[in-house]
């Protein structure tokens, strides 16, 4: 037993020490030694102005953050209760500028084509470039997923 631990131990050093050799993670690159791109998608289904702007500007953040050139592409998928809050009879002036700037920046506003169904709302009732996801929300996740793509759901 005290065996295993020494070398428990031993192991856990040696990792330690060759973090500390090898010194800070530099960005991730590709085969060509250029900065590898990110392909992301938030995932918003709760309802509210505030959660809604709260995602936008985590998604600002993000592109600010690791700069708009390394960032191949970005998506907002959008289903259940937080799509009504989209609806631009009752969209909020400022989650509807947040969006347009952010569309300007690449990023892709999918909402759910089932939501839609559910909650009778038309293409037409939405934001400019809402690119409606016939299969639904939940699997364009898991498709972006399969594509590499990072899903964070604030």
């Amino acid at each position: 037993m005290q065996t295993r631990r020494r070398c428990s131990v031993s192991a856990a050093i040696a990792v330690i020490a060759s973090m500390l050799l090898v010194g800070p993670v530099a960005h991730a690159t590709h085969g060509s030694g250029s900065p590898a791109k990110h392909k992301i998608a938030y995932q918003l289904s709760e309802a509210g102005v505030d959660k809604a702007k709260f995602v936008l500007g985590n998604i600002r953040n993000h592109i600010a953050g690791v700069g708009a050139d390394r960032v191949e592409a970005i998506e907002l998928i959008v289903f259940g209760p937080a799509l009504k809050g989209f609806v631009l009879a009752e969209l909020d002036p400022g989650v509807k500028l947040t969006l347009e700037q952010l569309q300007t920046q690449g990023l892709a506003f999918g909402v759910c084509g089932n939501t839609m169904k559910n909650f009778s709302i038309a293409l037409a009732q939405l934001p400019e470039g809402s690119r409606p996801l016939p299969q639904g929300g939940v699997v364009r996740l898991m498709e972006v997923q399969e594509q590499g793509y990072a899903v964070i759901r604030p």
